[in-house]
């Protein structure tokens, strides 16, 4: 898809929404797609196949999905899924301060629409989320290797608090820990 078609269709046919248990098969699809895409390349093959068999099984999806303690939002453009974020309530972190807070457990866009809004759309979103929760700070894990990301992060308000461990398959990475309040802007 060309830019031109992928705001053309951003623009007309975008929606966010709720998952549900009929998405868990779809959303384990869409997940281990753009997790492989983005983070194959600097990582142990091993050590990805034990990740993406554990992360993000149909059946992992699902108890997410149901899990009255997660909120999980799919950027949809017309009938592709474009992304997927999941909120985690009460979540907390040694390095966050702030009372409730929700962790951005995952925030996930497809490759084919980095640049066309996607992003920034499903950001707003779980903001309104996390608020409509009366959650007070969003923060989240992002691989210290992974600039785009943390670049993105910035721009959305979030700031760097700390680091934390992460575990991919046998590999113990750092995360950086990034922080923001949801609070309404006066």
């Amino acid at each position: 898809m060309t830019n031109t078609a992928a705001t053309d269709c951003l623009a007309g046919d975008f929606a966010i929404r709720l998952a549900t248990a009929a998405d868990a098969s779809a959303l384990s699809e869409f997940a281990a797609h753009v997790f492989h895409e983005t983070f194959a390349p600097d990582n142990d093959p091993m050590d990805m196949q034990v990740y993406l068999r554990d992360a993000f099984s149909p059946e992992q999806q699902a108890a997410e999905i149901a899990d009255p303690s997660r909120v999980c939002l799919m950027a949809m453009v017309g009938e592709t899924m474009a992304g997927y974020a999941l909120l985690r309530i009460d979540a907390t972190d040694r390095g966050v301060a702030g009372d409730p807070t929700v962790e951005l457990q995952r925030f996930y866009v497809d490759h084919a629409w980095h640049g066309q809004g996607v992003a920034s759309r499903l950001m707003a979103a779980c903001v309104a989320a996390a608020r409509g929760r009366g959650v007070a700070t969003m923060w989240l894990g992002v691989w210290e290797r992974n600039a785009r990301a943390i670049r993105f992060y910035a721009k959305q308000g979030f700031t760097d608090s700390g680091t934390q461990e992460f575990c991919l398959g046998n590999d113990l990475q750092t995360d950086r820990v990034m922080v923001r309040s949801v609070r309404d802007r006066v």
